[in-house]
């Protein structure tokens, strides 16, 4: 009699190629499911720490330390207020700016809930609120510093997703533009928004417009668009609190 011969898996057949692809798909996906959830309290920390520098740069603190600024975002920040778009205040916020309106995203404010930064800078009650718009090629976002009379702009600070280097991108990179608002005016004496961001071509600057970028118009656009916006949204939340 012929003797009985066990086989083993061919690993040529179709079938072993899928159970074994299978199991390393499944492996890589728990591996990968592992190490996110290792690493995500840190990388909250730096989402986070990014954030503050942000508010802390529009409120023209740019040269601070990743160390040192914790504790001049939580010494700075009085209250990170929520408002509705009829400037009804939704949560007070706290000292150090993180339990309320510091959550917020752009999401958020679409729906309708605004943030608003109560601010101290040397003595002085300053204002910080976040805009989002869109550039050329993606999001484009910043926070607007505004001085206690809550209609002159103490600074500005953007960022942006996908603006082309060199041109769109310098509404981050490049710091004359951002300098650039300080003590622009957001509404006029009738209290209509008109900040905006316009070429000059020459044309003696006036008190709400800011010279665009030359060869990044569409994204000059964007920025003009987006403080025309969400300005005029924030308008209610700011005379809310300009009032007290």
């Amino acid at each position: 009699m012929a003797e009985n011969k066990k086989k083993g898996f061919n690993i040529n057949s179709n079938t072993y190629i899928i159970m074994y692809s299978t199991v390393m798909v499944v492996i890589v996906a728990f591996v990968l499911a592992f190490v996110y959830k290792q690493l995500k309290p840190m990388q909250d920390v730096n989402v986070s720490l990014d954030k503050k520098m942000q508010v802390l740069s529009a409120l023209n603190m740019r040269d601070i330390d990743k160390a040192d600024a914790e504790d001049t975002y939580a010494n700075t920040i009085k209250a990170d207020m929520i408002f509705d778009a009829e400037g009804t205040v939704l949560a007070q916020g706290k000292q150090g700016g993180e339990s309320d309106g510091f959550r917020l995203t752009s999401a958020d404010y679409k729906q309708g809930r605004l943030a608003l930064y109560v601010c101290e800078v040397q003595g002085e009650t300053k204002y910080v609120v976040p805009v989002y718009g869109m550039g050329l090629w993606g999001p484009i976002w910043g926070y607007i510093a505004l001085d206690a009379d809550g209609n002159t702009i103490y600074g500005a600070y953007f960022n942006h997703e996908s603006e082309t280097a060199g041109l769109g991108a310098e509404i981050k990179d490049s710091k004359d533009f951002q300098n650039q608002f300080r003590g622009k005016l957001i509404a006029n004496q009738s209290g209509e928004v008109s900040i905006k961001v316009r070429k000059s071509n020459g044309k003696p600057a006036d008190s709400y417009t800011c010279d665009g970028i030359t060869g990044a118009t569409l994204t000059s656009d964007g920025v003009s668009l987006m403080l025309h916006d969400c300005m005029s949204r924030y308008q209610k939340a700011i005379q809310s609190v300009t009032k007290k």
